[in-house]
């Protein structure tokens, strides 16, 4: 039984827990994002080329992709407190470790430890909130969630330019050392207690799960590289046959790793789906901008971080004002409506003239921002209404494997379109790396165009979310 499951935590007691569960959220998440803006630098300094840089996010994206499936199972058999503060402690030994890499290989191994620590953080913290919180309050538990992840990701670059505007690049890593020791103090403090279900963590689906997804990328990465032919083609059926292996095998467990039936509710496949292509947009945009920008336009590392900052605060003040829409409008036109904006917005990214003013830049991450933001808090609303209460935990680790696989894959396509591009072997800053930076704003933009018409799908139909069940 969990502690506070039912009536939730005092307020005072709840405060705290959600301020400990929030500061972790944001360093998981930010840490995802937060080197977009040194990749250049990153690349400069440890002498690797522009498409060979990527790793340094796209490690951390797949590792946390690859674990999240698999420590939401283990929350649910030992206790989300006790996953949630271990995953604190591996994620802070991780930067710590990070900060020290002398190389780039060195700083990759350490981002694959700092992402085992993130993906325990993210994939317990809904169901965290989900304690926190009485159960009439979920919707806020939710928009909570929604509204720290957005932010989060989206912020990372803007703060990793204003620390490399003082510092060098480690110390984008060595920040979260004394954060992180403070929250596994108060996360232990204030986190409630469950003692889980002890049920066994399904080995065999974690071992196929995983290297599917990995697989998958590091064949993206291959062609990048003009790997031979046979060695692509062998990492892409490898991962299809692992990811074909790993659904039939959810299907004849009692308790899946991943829930397969609740895809066979239209709104929550769809809304998923949705979800998936969104992230693989703004994947490809938030890794290749910084490119674009000291690359082609000259800017510091320090400008360029501003120049993203209109995006995420433009998400951080739609997005509350999208959620509490959708509990009077349909969520799913709030989403469609806000996917056509960042669509839009994209595309004027893609065309931005050759010598632009911070002014030209701005507006159209406002248009990104306002976009996005209006689309990903009713659609996340949809994606956990969609599903019965008491699943509410396996539809918040698809939502959250929906977001990473999307921003995983555009990871690894801005790699691709770099690497099979004339900028091949160039350094971060070079200005010719314009063309492939802008080929890969087209193809957010088209991503997210995609998006738009899947989520068109469920406007038939569609009712104010305060109708659907929650």
């Amino acid at each position: 039984m969990i502690a506070g499951d039912e009536d939730g935590l005092p307020l005072e007691r709840r405060r705290l827990a959600v301020a400990v569960i929030a500061i972790g959220t944001v360093m998981a998440v930010l840490d995802g994002s937060i080197t977009n803006v040194a990749l250049p630098t990153i690349s400069r300094e440890l002498h690797a080329d522009a498409a060979s840089s990527i790793w340094v996010v796209n490690a951390y994206q797949v590792i946390v992709t690859m674990s999240i499936l698999p420590f939401s199972s283990l929350g649910d058999a030992v206790g989300y407190r006790r996953v949630y503060a271990a995953g604190i402690a591996l994620f802070t030994v991780g930067s710590l470790l990070c900060a020290l890499s002398t190389s780039l290989l060195l700083l990759v191994l350490a981002r694959v430890v700092q992402a085992v620590g993130g993906a325990a953080i993210m994939s317990i913290a809904p169901a965290l909130l989900r304690t926190v919180f009485p159960a009439r309050m979920l919707g806020v538990a939710v928009g909570i969630s929604a509204l720290t992840v957005a932010a989060s990701s989206a912020a990372g670059p803007t703060i990793g330019g204003s620390i490399l505007a003082i510092a060098r690049w480690p110390w984008l890593f060595a920040v979260n050392v004394p954060i992180g020791i403070f929250d596994v103090v108060f996360a232990l403090l204030a986190l409630p207690l469950s003692r889980g279900s002890g049920r066994r963590v399904d080995v065999t689906s974690a071992l196929l799960s995983g290297p599917a997804l990995a697989l998958f990328v590091l064949g993206l990465d291959g062609i990048a590289r003009h790997l031979p032919v046979a060695i692509v083609v062998t990492m892409m059926t490898a991962s299809l046959g692992l990811a074909i292996a790993f659904v039939r095998r959810q299907g004849s467990l009692e308790v899946p790793m991943l829930p397969i039936d609740l895809f066979r509710i239209p709104r929550f496949s769809l809304a998923t789906s949705t979800s998936l292509l969104s992230f693989i947009a703004q994947g490809l945009a938030f890794v290749s901008l910084p490119f674009l920008f000291q690359g082609a336009f000259g800017y510091s590392a320090f400008s360029s971080g501003l120049l993203f900052t209109p995006w995420p605060l433009s998400i951080a003040v739609v997005a509350p004002i999208a959620g509490r829409l959708a509990d009077r409008f349909s969520a799913p036109a709030l989403s469609t409506a806000g996917l056509g904006v960042f669509a839009l917005g994209l595309a004027t990214l893609a065309t931005l003239p050759g010598h632009p003013s911070p002014a030209d830049i701005m507006w159209r991450a406002v248009l990104c921002g306002i976009g996005f933001g209006f689309f990903q808090s009713p659609n996340n609303r949809e994606i956990l209404g969609s599903a019965p209460r008491e699943r509410s935990g396996g539809a918040s680790g698809v939502l959250a494997t929906a977001r990473l696989s999307g921003q995983s894959v555009g990871a690894a396509v801005v790699a691709l379109v770099l690497g099979t591009s004339v900028a091949a072997g160039m350094s971060g800053a070079d200005p010719a790396l314009a063309g492939p930076a802008r080929e890969a704003l087209w193809l957010a933009s088209g991503a997210a165009g995609l998006a738009l018409a899947v989520s068109a799908l469920r406007l038939r139909g569609a009712r104010p979310q305060a109708a659907a069940r929650v």
